[in-house]
């Protein structure tokens, strides 16, 4: 079966690239979920304008990548939530959060998309995150997560 992904699935591609997959998998998982579309002529003028999104939010090169990694690591990003008593989170820390803290912290525009939170952030306290910034560069920033 011939598909065209609208997302980036590991293992499978980018947003925009045509894949060849087995029926079950692009009829049962890939299209019901959104992360791809049947192929047909018509659709191969969807992947232009995909592919023009994706370029908008992508880092353009590795040099760049890695200068992105090193003013993520010199970031101090601060979250303010509220927690109970004990230092239990109400709800818990997602990645649109930790993209908004790190971008009001003074750091660069991060695609929630490529954040990677391990564990999830339920608690008071400093956790590690990491972000994907090109398939060879990849940055840790520490989050402290405060009481508020």
């Amino acid at each position: 079966m011939k598909l065209i992904l609208t997302t980036e699935v590991s293992g499978l591609g980018a947003p925009g690239d045509i894949v060849e997959v087995k029926d079950g998998y692009g009829r049962n998982y890939l299209v019901p979920r959104g992360y791809a579309i049947l192929w047909t002529r018509g659709g191969e003028k969807q992947i232009a304008s995909i592919k023009k999104a994706r370029d908008a939010r992508e880092i353009r090169d590795l040099g760049t990548a890695k200068e992105v990694a090193g003013q993520l690591g010199a970031l101090k990003v601060k979250l303010t939530t509220r927690a109970g008593e004990s230092g239990r989170l109400f709800g818990s820390i997602t990645t649109a959060d930790i993209a908004d803290a790190v971008k009001k912290a003074g750091g660069p525009t991060l695609d929630r998309r490529r954040i990677e939170i391990v564990n999830a952030i339920k608690s008071v306290g400093s956790h590690k995150v990491s972000v994907k910034l090109h398939p060879e560069v990849s940055a840790s920033v520490d989050v402290e997560v405060v009481a508020g």
